[in-house]
């Protein structure tokens, strides 16, 4: 499998699912030249999805932020998020208690926005936990890391109650070689800690794939193999879009590098059908 032009292959599709961290944007900022490709898949008639596990912030929110960082062109309608796919769970399943979380009070007000009051996992008091019927894995930040972990895993083993994690992303990088701990980094500790279970929303699972190809389905008729995921990370974007049955390009602009793609592949038997260094070439 070789290096090509991302535009070549592009052309080949009906519609096209990019990442968003690490595709369109990374720790600089908006990587230079995204525009330019969004107004060539516009120009080409293909129609065009985010598929992105950041569960902090609203549709609207990110497209706010797109808008910021200098991309005028993305819909609202066209950003699906981990964020929710965890919303629409809770509403259907969760109707009676209080939902505890972990992470910020934003995407919880997004996220937990059922009709239950929703808590943070440091005002619970253990002694008084009956009435609290879920849990959720929002973000990485909100929360203190020496204390409200460790009440999560008391909570989690004092009740059984559904854990909701928001996004599955383990870790993501905050300069060129360095990584933080992501919301699914803690919440698969506190799974393995507790030999549970937890309801997993985002890349690689196939909720946000499935919701997006049954929206463009609504417009048209796409089938699969006119569908390609663009991604930098083997384990969400590549593995979600090859487990959907979709056509997939890794892109060597975010959690991939250059130099380790070949090892990594190798590695996790990860295989994507196309590799390019970005979107932009």
């Amino acid at each position: 499998m070789k290096e090509t032009s991302f535009l070549h292959i592009a052309e080949q599709y009906k519609a096209i699912f990019l990442d968003s961290y690490g595709v369109i944007k990374n720790y600089k900022g908006l990587i230079a030249g995204v525009q330019d490709t969004i107004d060539f898949i516009r120009h080409k008639g293909i129609a065009l999805r985010i598929l992105t596990n950041d569960a902090s912030r609203s549709q609207h929110q990110q497209a706010e932020s797109f808008y910021k960082l200098g991309i005028r062109t993305i819909e609202t309608h066209e950003i699906i998020t981990s964020g929710m796919m965890a919303r629409q769970f809770l509403q259907n399943k969760i109707h009676a208690g209080r939902i505890a979380y972990l992470g910020t009070e934003n995407s919880a007000e997004y996220i937990l926005q059922s009709g239950l009051e929703h808590v943070s996992v440091r005002d619970i008091q253990l002694d008084h936990i009956e009435d609290i019927s879920a849990f959720v894995f929002l973000d990485d930040e909100g929360f203190d890391w020496n204390t409200d972990i460790n009440k999560t895993v008391n909570l989690l083993r004092r009740k059984n109650i559904p854990v909701i994690v928001a996004n599955s992303d383990k870790l993501y990088p905050v300069s060129k070689n360095d990584v933080a701990v992501a919301t699914g980094g803690i919440a698969k500790l506190v799974e393995n800690m507790l030999t549970k279970k937890f309801i997993h929303f985002g890349k690689p699972d196939s909720q946000m794939f499935m919701y997006a190809f049954d929206q463009l389905n609504q417009k048209g008729f796409y089938s699969k193999d006119e569908i390609l995921m663009v991604g930098d990370n083997l384990n969400t974007d590549i593995l979600g879009g090859n487990k959907f049955g979709v056509k997939t390009t890794l892109v060597l602009s975010g959690n991939t590098s250059a130099e380790n793609a070949e090892m990594q592949i190798n590695a996790s038997g990860i295989i994507p059908d196309y590799i390019c260094n970005s979107i932009v070439s």
